[in-house]
């Protein structure tokens, strides 16, 4: 790295601040600040939310997996392959309710079907988990970065926390979405930059799979996830996926804002319908940036010698320093940085409503301080999450542990929304023991049948089940228990019931006009499961 690198980093850096200043200028209230004054376009919301999912471990992890990981290969591909059908659900039930009743917080709804109490615990699990996941994200990017641009690692930390900080603050949802949409293009432009120097180096693309070992080309492992040793099991992956997707789109708060925030319920349709079309392909594109830098590794000593078995996750980090001209290469790592504060500032913002709404001002109290409180808060979950990201290093099961955390909790929050929104028999002391139900079975498996106990003491159990099952276990078991407590203890349905539910007949005439729609995602699942299908053949025939 050169001044002329590091003056085009900062270039980006102090362009995404001035761009929150323009974007922020016209803010007057909370919803200008959390939901863009709900007047964003589907298209734009739509590339947020990719970006969001496409962090910098993704554009520095995924093709390490691809192309050095022991266990390895294309199989990651099985992790999409859900996707399309849970799109389908969320826009049929979830999203357009949620829109309809002018939500800041998904939350909310929680008091308006059952109490605050609930509305609270679930907020509550939100913040906690999502603030912690918002440190890991700073981590593990900044710890491969450091090391690649020989800064220290408190500085790529301070940097990626405070410039994030600052756009998010100042230009609130708005600045969110645009500047993501920014980055998604930075990002694209880099991947597209790796593969083209990649096949440069090693004399063209057909050396490039000539190279890659045929058995990383298995895209598809059958195996189950229970009681087996796969990392990627395809039955797992095909139902527990589906409810994992759901709860994260449908039901997390760092993603359904953005969906709050469109024009229309029709616009928010849209904009999960680019996502459920778009995810696929786009993993695909890392998966091929795997391929070609592997290529790339195999004939360069240099490259060879710049990873560390320890550390495979610098594999395109060290391409990019080490194969890819000046300028270039900066544009490289703003990409890089871009990804990082992508997934960092949707999360900040969305800690910041959920505070606010659920906890600080659930009355609307404040009055005119409510957008300045609204700021106030974001900057203390920047701080948050930045101090944290300083103490992951200290936990060496902390980032592995957090996606377990997640997965124990998605499927008793999406029952607690399913139940809610479908029957009208729950109730809140049926709801909360579901939610309890699921989360304690959930953590059951964690701790008996995981193979990774996460207390001191535990049960030497030769019975697995991987975790991606949870988010299905945690669903079934919270719902069962709900709707059972509801028909052996019943109550008169209140009036809360009444208004915030919806019947099957309801839902289906308001979807009619989208069947065509939902036809065409399940149709791209079958294309999904057909493509993985013919890439593991020609890869391995």
């Amino acid at each position: 790295m050169n001044g002329i690198d590091w003056a085009i980093i900062a270039a980006y850096l102090l362009g995404m601040i001035l761009f929150s200043v323009y974007l922020g200028r016209n803010q007057s209230d909370e919803e200008d600040y959390y939901v863009a004054g709900r007047q964003m376009s589907w298209w734009a919301i739509g590339i947020s939310t990719m970006a969001t999912q496409t962090s910098a471990i993704s554009f520095i992890s995924k093709p390490a997996f691809v192309a050095l990981r022991p266990g390895g290969g294309l199989n990651w591909l099985q992790y999409e392959m859900a996707v399309p059908l849970s799109v389908i659900l969320i826009m049929m039930i979830l999203i357009p309710f949620f829109h309809e009743l002018r939500l800041v917080s998904v939350y909310e709804y929680l008091e308006l079907r059952f109490d605050r109490s609930i509305r609270q615990l679930v907020s509550a699990v939100f913040l906690l988990s999502r603030g912690m996941a918002a440190a890991v994200v700073v981590y593990a990017s900044a710890i491969v970065l450091s090391v690649c641009l020989e800064i220290p690692l408190w500085i790529t930390i301070v940097i990626i926390g405070v410039v994030t900080v600052i756009y998010d603050t100042i230009g609130g949802m708005a600045a969110v979405v645009y500047s993501d949409v920014i980055q998604m293009v930075i990002l694209l432009v880099g991947i597209g930059a790796c593969l083209i120097y990649a096949a440069d180096s090693v004399g063209g693309f057909g050396q490039i799979f000539a190279a890659f070992p045929a058995e990383r080309m298995q895209t598809l492992d059958f195996s189950t996830g229970i009681n087996d040793d796969s990392a990627v099991p395809f039955w797992g992956l095909l139902i527990g996926g589906f409810f994992l997707y759901m709860s994260y789109y449908g039901t997390d708060q760092s993603q359904v804002q953005r969906e709050l925030s469109a024009e229309s319920v029709s616009a928010t349709k849209k904009s999960l319908l680019l996502n459920g079309l778009a995810r696929f392909p786009l993993t695909g594109l890392y998966m091929l940036v795997g391929i070609a830098v592997f290529a790339v590794y195999q004939q360069s000593p240099e490259l060879q010698a710049a990873v560390p078995d320890q550390h495979l996750d610098y594999l395109v980090p060290q391409f990019i320093l080490l194969h890819l001209p000046t300028g270039l290469r900066a544009l490289l790592f703003a990409a890089l940085l871009a990804a990082t504060m992508s997934s960092l500032d949707s999360v900040l913002n969305s800690l910041s409503a959920a505070t606010i709404r659920d906890f600080i001002d659930p009355n609307n109290q404040l009055g005119d301080r409510t957008l300045w409180m609204s700021k106030v808060v974001t900057v203390a979950w920047g701080a948050f999450a930045t101090g944290f990201a300083f103490a992951v290093g200290q936990f060496e099961t902390i980032v592995e542990g957090i996606n377990k955390i997640g997965s124990a909790f998605y499927g008793p929050i999406l029952a607690a929304f399913l139940v809610g929104i479908l029957s009208r028999r729950a109730t809140t002391s049926s709801i909360f023991a579901g939610i309890l139900a699921g989360v304690s079975f959930n953590i059951f498996l964690w701790q008996f049948m995981s193979g990774e106990p996460w207390l001191w003491w535990h049960f030497s159990w030769t019975f697995n089940v991987h975790w991606i099952w949870w988010n299905f276990t945690g669903t079934l078991l919270a719902a069962s228990i709900t709707l059972l407590i509801s028909i052996v203890f019943p109550k008169p349905i209140s009036e809360q019931a009444e208004r915030y539910t919806l019947s099957a007949g309801k839902i289906l005439a308001q979807e009619r006009s989208w069947f065509p729609v939902y036809g065409v995602l399940v149709g791209y699942f079958l294309l999904i499961l057909v493509s993985l299908w013919a890439i593991q053949n020609w890869g391995m025939g």
